[in-house]
C-alpha cells in the first residue's frame, strides 16, 4: 500500500478514514505507543474500548484466532481495533505453517473487514520474506522512527505535555545527541524539568549541564584516546562505563554524535580556538577546543568509516541480541584501529 512516517500517520488519522491494515515496525516504545494510542482514539470512543479494542500476540494465539477476531463485529462501537504483537513472529514459523498463515493474512487483506483497523507490531521485519512483501503491499507501513526537525518539534510537545517548556535550539540540540530517539529524549526531558522548575523555559546550558555533561564528557575522553591511538586506555575507559550502568545503545548514540561533530570540526582551521569553534559547532568552548585538536589528528575518511560503523552498530543492537561487552569492545577496537592504521601510513 504504502510507507509512512508516524508523523504523517497521525495526519491521516486525523482525517477519520479507516485504515484496514497498519504495520508498526521498529523498536522506539515511546513512538509505538503513541501511534497505537491515537489510532486508537482516532477509531473507538473511550466508552466502548473495553469492548472494541482487542490485544493479541501472534506467538501465542496465532492467525486464524487473530483474523477471526478481525473479522468479527464489534460491541457498542461503529468500529474495532485489533492489536497484534509479535508480528514477525510469523517469519520464524516452519515452512509449511507459514505459507499457510501467510495465505490466510493475504486472502483476508485483499478484502479486510470494514469495521476493523488491524494494527501489527514488529520490532523489524526481513525485506526478502513473503511476510515483508505482503505487508508492503497491502498494509500501511509506519517505520518507527523520526527526521531531525520532526523530532526536535517532538521534543518540544513533550515538554509542554511535561508541563514545562524548551527552546527551540535546545529541542533540536536535545534531539540530536540522543539520536533522534523518542523515549530517551522523554526520559531525558523529565529530569530537565524537574531541573529547570519555575525556572522558565529548558535551555541549551541546561542540557549541557544535566544530559551533554553525564553522556558527552565521557566521549571526548574517549575521542582523546582514538586520536593518540590508546586502545588499552580505551578499553579499560568502557569497562568503567559498562560496570557504572551506562546503556551500550546510549554509548553508540553518544559516540556517533562525537565523530559527526568531529567531521564538523575538521573543517575549521586546525588553530580555532575554543570560543569560536563554540560558535559553529554549537558546543562548549572547552569541548569545540577539544573537538578541533581530534579532529585534525584524524583522517577524515576515518571520521566517515566510523560514522557509518556506529550506525551499523546502532541497527545491531537495535535488531539483534549481542553480548553487549564483546560486542562493544569489538567496536572500540575497531575505531582505534582505523585510525592506527591511518596514522601508522601517514
Amino acid at each position: 500500500m504504502a510507507e509512512i512516517s508516524p508523523e504523517k500517520l497521525l495526519e491521516r488519522l486525523t482525517h477519520g478514514k479507516a485504515i484496514g491494515a497498519i504495520v508498526l515496525e521498529g523498536t522506539d516504545p515511546y513512538l509505538r505507543d503513541m501511534c497505537r494510542n491515537r489510532i486508537v482514539e482516532a477509531f473507538v470512543p473511550d466508552a466502548s474500548r473495553e469492548w472494541a479494542v482487542a490485544r493479541l500476540s501472534a506467538r501465542e494465539s496465532g492467525w486464524d484466532e487473530i483474523l477471526q477476531r478481525a473479522g468479527t463485529l464489534p460491541m457498542f462501537a461503529p468500529r474495532q481495533v485489533v492489536i497484534v504483537q509479535d508480528a514477525e513472529s510469523m517469519e520464524k514459523l516452519g515452512e509449511d505453517n507459514r505459507n499457510k498463515a501467510i495465505k490466510t493474512l493475504e486472502e483476508y487483506l485483499d478484502a479486510p473487514s470494514s469495521v476493523t483497523i488491524l494494527v501489527l507490531e514488529a520490532t523489524a521485519l526481513d525485506g526478502r520474506q513473503k511476510f515483508s512483501k505482503l505487508l508492503n503491499d497491502k498494509a500501511l507501513v509506519v517505520p518507527l522512527t523520526i527526521g531531525n526537525e520532526s523530532a526536535a518539534a517532538l521534543a518540544a510537545q513533550m515538554a509542554k505535555d511535561l508541563g514545562a517548556a524548551i527552546e527551540p535550539d535546545a529541542a533540536a540540540l536535545l534531539a540530536d545527541i540522543l539520536n533522534r530517539e523518542p523515549a530517551r529524549i522523554h526520559i531525558e526531558l523529565e529530569k530537565l524539568a524537574a531541573y529547570t522548575h519555575d525556572r522558565g523555559p529548558i535551555t541549551r546550558a541546561d542540557i549541557e549541564a544535566v544530559v551533554v555533561a553525564a553522556r558527552k564528557n565521557t566521549v571526548w575522553q574517549l575521542a582523546d584516546m582514538l586520536a593518540t591511538r590508546d586502545r588499552v586506555a580505551a578499553l579499560e575507559f568502557l569497562d568503567n562505563l559498562l560496570r557504572e550502568g551506562e546503556e551500550p545503545i546510549g554509548i553508540v548514540g553518544a559516540l556517533a554524535w562525537m565523530y559527526r561533530k568531529l567531521i564538523e570540526a575538521r573543517d575549521l582551521p586546525a588553530h580555532t580556538q575554543g570560543f569560536q569553534a563554540a560558535r559553529q559547532l554549537s558546543m562548549r568552548p572547552d569541548a569545540a577546543e577539544a573537538a578541533v585538536r581530534n579532529a585534525h589528528l584524524i583522517p577524515k575518511k576515518d571520521l566517515l568509516a566510523g560514522l557509518a560503523a556506529l550506525a551499523e552498530a546502532d541497527n545491531q543492537l537495535k535488531s539483534s541480541n549481542p553480548n553487549p561487552r564483546a560486542f562493544m569492545e569489538f567496536l572500540l577496537a575497531r575505531l582505534a584501529s582505523s585510525v592506527s592504521a591511518s596514522s601508522s601510513a601517514a
